[in-house]
């Protein structure tokens, strides 16, 4: 048997800088957009302002755990925090959405009764709104392709840059048509898209605290980049998962025929190579089995048969 437990540390300074930054500009046009929505008596302009005071707080536990990550292990917690991240996108897009809900409630409620708004101080503090908080989401687009944490933080700022364009379209339709009721339905389908959004990000981590395999890992196709390794017959026990929102994980048995123990240390060394290079899977558990598969181990998948007909999940 042969383990091998070999970490990879993602840099989180940069990410922790953005995430400060973005937490701090968000609140500042939660201040002013409050202001200016309660005195232009605009539902979207309001209903922005509280989305983004939501996503200050998504900020701020993003940014708690992009900071808990970088913990080292200790007895207790061998692995470390590196899973607060996921967590974190899990509580972010799930206030995300009952927030969203509750939006619902209000414009629905106000479609059969519109009332007057402001369309100019509507409009240029929309603009601004827009301009910042597409900055922001601008910023964290890199971090969050490969971190379902920044990703979480991403989508809330997203969906408050379309909002914020949401409510320049609704303030140039009710100077254009003279129908208030554009504010509430613009509020709509900016909610409609959010949920979109959102939903991505929760089943993602989900997924990811259930233990399943990381959306961007094929388990079938890993079985067949480990049956090109000369000296691999079969993969067994394969389980792929995540540590953190970045940072994946697998275990596997390999089968090796009858070879000398000492033989699979470079053999090891090909794996770890293989699968940090194709998958980025930097942590692994190995165990190599001196044996071939046998035919009714429906748990094994020998090379040359198609990898992902015994699924071991």
């Amino acid at each position: 048997m042969a383990h091998d437990h070999h970490h990879h540390h993602d840099p989180t300074r940069t990410v922790s800088r953005k995430l400060t930054f973005a937490t701090a500009a968000n609140l500042v046009v939660v201040v002013a957009e409050a202001s200016i929505g309660v005195y232009a008596g605009s539902l979207a302009l309001i209903g922005d302002a509280l989305h983004n005071l939501t996503d200050a707080v998504a900020l701020v536990i993003a940014l708690v755990a992009v900071r808990l990550a970088r913990r080292a292990p200790t007895v207790s917690k061998s692995f470390g925090y590196q899973r607060a991240g996921i967590l974190a996108a899990f509580i972010n897009s799930g206030v995300l959405m009952a927030f969203t809900l509750l939006i619902f409630r209000e414009a629905f409620g106000r479609l059969a009764h519109p009332t007057p708004v402001e369309t100019t101080p509507m409009l240029v503090m929309a603009a601004i709104a827009l301009f910042v908080n597409g900055a922001i989401a601008w910023s964290l687009h890199h971090e969050s392709r490969e971190d379902v944490n920044v990703r979480g933080a991403f989508v809330h700022m997203v969906g408050d840059a379309l909002s914020s364009a949401g409510i320049i379209v609704a303030a140039l339709l009710i100077v254009a048509t003279g129908s208030l009721q554009w504010d509430e339905i613009v509020s709509i389908a900016i909610g409609v898209l959010i949920l979109w959004s959102s939903y991505g990000v929760l089943k993602e981590s989900v997924n990811l605290l259930l233990e399943g395999t990381p959306a961007t890992i094929d388990p079938s196709a890993v079985t067949s980049s480990l049956g090109t390794i000369a000296g691999i017959h079969g993969v067994h026990h394969l389980h792929i998962w995540a540590l953190g929102p970045s940072a994946p994980a697998l275990s596997c048995h390999l089968m090796v025929g009858d070879v000398p123990v000492k033989s699979t240390a470079r053999l090891l060394d090909d794996v770890n190579a293989m699968l940090a290079r194709e998958y980025r899977i930097a942590h692994t558990t190995i165990q190599f089995e001196f044996a071939e598969c046998v035919a009714d181990d429906l748990f094994c998948v020998p090379v040359g048969v198609t990898a992902g007909t015994r699924p071991d999940r």
